[in-house]
């Protein structure tokens, strides 16, 4: 069975949502029969390649005061903590993540694209140094394994992967999904959002347990048909869902 996971690096619900997945795959009886491919999804295509400061942004989007914007971040970081994961409570960044994208296709033709993507992760929410200093990105290739050349022959050429980036990103509009992580079980069944580890177990029971070919079905909102259960929180071109508590 394949899961095929969309999300962007700068969505905090991504990083959130791929350790729930994870915590509900760990425990799936059939887990060595599941490949896991991350696919890509750029949240704001048009973003710019410098990074900026994230609360500033959040204030700007949400049209919240800085104290307010940081409180945002700071429950989001409470979720991602109840998750076991580290997150920088301040000074964490954003930029374009199309570089990004591109270097996980070619770490996935090396068979490191799960490597790479933790370190993406965790040096973009959980580490001072920019995931988009200049460098850095071709550091974080050589810490998930690649070489070190081949990544910054990748990212001198930007056209290396790109139609893979787009490819991906067509893919996911044509299934109907407009905000990320976005969850594909066998091009069956879709799960929406950062949703909790027991609905990602349930999705994968109902995929392994119904494995014939029908119209894809989506839980939590999004593409296709609803199964009627709660909505994930997502990042999508507006912006990310902000917890309230």
């Amino acid at each position: 069975m394949r899961v095929e996971i969309w999300s962007d690096i700068n969505c905090p619900w991504c990083y959130i949502g791929k350790a729930r997945f994870e915590r509900a795959l760990e425990r799936f009886p059939h887990r060595e029969a599941v490949e896991v491919v991350h696919r890509s999804f750029e949240l704001d295509p048009r973003a710019p390649h410098e990074a900026r400061p994230v609360v500033p942004l959040i204030a700007a989007k949400y049209g919240l005061g800085l104290e307010q914007a940081e409180a945002a971040e700071q429950r989001i970081a409470d979720n991602a903590e109840a998750e076991g994961l580290a997150y920088l409570r301040s000074g964490r960044d954003a930029a374009n993540s199309f570089d990004m994208h591109r270097l996980l296709h070619f770490a996935a033709e090396h068979g490191r694209q799960a490597e790479l993507l933790d370190a993406l992760y965790r040096a973009n929410f959980a580490e001072e140094r920019s995931a988009f200093a200049p460098g850095r990105l071709v550091e974080l290739a050589v810490e998930a394994g690649l070489d070190g050349a081949e990544a910054a022959r990748v990212l001198a050429d930007p056209d290396a992967y790109a139609q893979a980036v787009r490819e991906d990103e067509a893919t996911a509009s044509a299934m109907g999904a407009t905000g990320v992580p976005f969850f594909v079980l066998d091009r069956r069944l879709g799960v929406s959002g950062a949703q909790p580890a027991e609905t990602f177990t349930a999705a994968l029971e109902q995929a392994w347990e119904s494995r014939t070919v029908v119209p894809l079905v989506t839980v939590g909102g999004g593409a296709g048909e609803s199964s009627g259960s709660d909505t994930g929180e997502v990042c999508g071109p507006e912006g990310c869902e902000v917890p309230r508590r």
